[in-house]
């Protein structure tokens, strides 16, 4: 039987692995904002299209590199989804 804390369950969970796959990409994107905005401080220059590109480099490299493992992790995710089919039916 579906009920209000099995939903919750499902939902959080669901959250949990998005988080989780999201985060290299966004953790490089952050450093490499980081590194660019220290650089643009030190050398005072102050051009705005600059960080756009060594970010989204770093955020292709990183779902390069850790393509695998995201695409792992999503697929043992949605086979324990469809494997349970039959708990959520009842």
């Amino acid at each position: 039987m579906i009920t209000p804390d099995f939903v919750a369950n499902i939902t959080a969970d669901a959250l949990k692995i998005a988080i989780l796959i999201a985060a290299p990409m966004l953790g490089l994107g952050l450093l490499v904002g980081l590194a660019v905005s220290i650089f643009q401080a030190v050398t005072s220059i102050q051009e705005m299209t600059l960080t756009f590109i060594p970010k989204i480099l770093a955020v292709m490299l990183a779902i390069l590199v850790f393509a695998p493992w995201m695409m792992q992790t999503m697929i043992s995710y949605t086979a324990k989804i469809i494997i349970d089919i039959p708990l959520y039916v009842r």
